[in-house]
């Protein structure tokens, strides 16, 4: 993987990308080898480091040699650098001629003129999800490279133990509760249900009630209203009762997934990315769409590719960003070495994803891609608006403030954020 976990949407810090404009154009141009019909473009990265280079570069081996007219110039850093350095890349004008993105910073690169428009692109062969989240006004200024999402995982066993029936597709939080209490025990150390109480967490459960985290312009918080009241008392009413309390480690590094693998958890609300975490697990576990409450809504991790707005050579540019998107070579390189996901919507290409082995129900991964609930993304004060619904319901679940005192808070210092 390109980090050494699966980062939320926007957990990394929308950078401050507001007011950035291209002081110049980007660095591609034409081959200095002496063959003028020969492009150069360039390509900066965060997802392939940490291993998957080697990955890149078959990628890129394949698209150079179905287009020999182009040669791409690669250069990967790691991803607790690579922002930093795009910001820089941006404000001096010397961006590669294509660049990583994350859908947590799109809509600030798009608002501000640095992404150049994809003209032609069909988009069809993308999951409609992920490509609709990197379009503006119906203009396509991205694609996306890979995806993840979140699933309800569960341990069979103690399902059967007590005489459960597994979860499906169709369960609601109503039916998550039920079976969460009956699973729960705590005198026996075993918890029904765990659901980290946070940001990432709340603005899921918003959707699923049926609301919206913000207004349809962006312009102010909508979650503090009766669905969004729903969701946090969703969250925070599992504390203590069917799951661990902050004061027993629930929110502690590894807490979760150490409780799960110890066969003490029976759901577990997480990411596909602890798949290999589970492979050798003591006891029977799979996965299902995580429940809703209106209506479902899974929790979408993308990361993304764009062209800048300066590039010299925008067809060739262009051609390689949706080859190392969608192309055939793409899809099998990242199956075959377990590189994340890939964001096409031709389900027959990731047969072998599907019978790789437990979980079983892997079907439910591509399952929750129909209904999405995309993370808000309001730029410059990201990682603020993250912190302050996530302290707000802290503190909630500690009772130390009601949930509609919290949401309370939370609208008025966030609302302050929004301007």
């Amino acid at each position: 993987m390109s980090r050494t976990a699966w980062t939320p949407v926007g957990t990394v810090a929308a950078l401050a990308v507001v007011g950035l404009t291209l002081a110049g154009c980007s660095s591609g141009g034409t081959d200095a080898s002496g063959d003028g019909d020969k492009v150069t473009i360039t390509y900066s990265n965060f997802i392939s480091n940490g291993g998957n280079e080697e990955n890149l570069a078959a990628i890129v081996e394949a698209f150079e040699k179905e287009n020999p007219d182009v040669k791409v110039d690669v250069t990967t850093l790691p991803y607790a650098d690579y922002f930093t350095a795009l910001q820089t890349d941006l404000a001096g004008g010397t961006v590669s001629d294509v660049f990583d993105i994350e859908f947590a910073n799109y809509a600030a690169y798009q608002a501000n003129g640095v992404l150049a428009p994809l003209e032609g692109v069909d988009t069809d062969v993308y999951q409609a999800s992920l490509a609709d989240a990197y379009a503006t006004d119906g203009t396509q200024y991205a694609l996306p490279s890979s995806f993840s999402n979140v699933v309800l995982f569960y341990n069979a066993d103690l399902f059967d133990a007590a005489g459960i029936e597994y979860p499906t597709s169709d369960w609601t939080w109503a039916d998550e509760q039920a079976a969460a209490e009956k699973l729960t025990d705590a005198g026996a150390g075993v918890w029904g249900d765990y659901q980290p109480i946070s940001y990432h967490e709340y603005y899921k459960a918003v959707a699923q009630a049926g609301g919206d985290f913000l207004n349809e312009d962006g312009s102010a918080v909508a979650f503090n209203s009766p669905e969004g009241l729903a969701a946090a008392e969703w969250l925070v009413g599992k504390s203590g009762t069917t799951m661990p309390t902050a004061e027993q480690g629930a929110g502690t590094p590894d807490f979760d997934s150490g409780l799960f693998a110890e066969g003490k958890l029976a759901m577990w609300h997480t990411g596909i990315w602890m798949f290999g975490g589970l492979a050798d697990a003591g006891f029977a576990w799979d996965i299902a769409v995580e429940p809703g409450d209106a209506t479902p809504a899974s929790a979408l991790f993308s990361n993304g590719v764009a062209v800048s707005a300066g590039t010299k050579n925008a067809d060739a540019a262009q051609r390689f960003a949706e080859f190392l998107t969608s192309s055939k070579t793409m899809v099998d390189v990242r199956l075959d070495s377990g590189w994340e996901l890939p964001p096409i919507a031709d389900e027959s290409q990731l047969d072998a994803y599907l019978d790789k082995g437990d979980p079983a129900n892997r079907q439910a991964v591509f399952d929750s891609l129909e209904q999405v609930a995309l993370a808000p993304s309001i730029g410059e004060g990201q990682t603020e608006m993250q912190d302050i619904v996530s302290e707000e319901l802290t503190e909630a679940a500690a009772g130390r403030k009601s949930v509609q005192e919290a949401l309370d808070s939370a609208e008025e210092r966030v609302n302050a954020l929004l301007g």
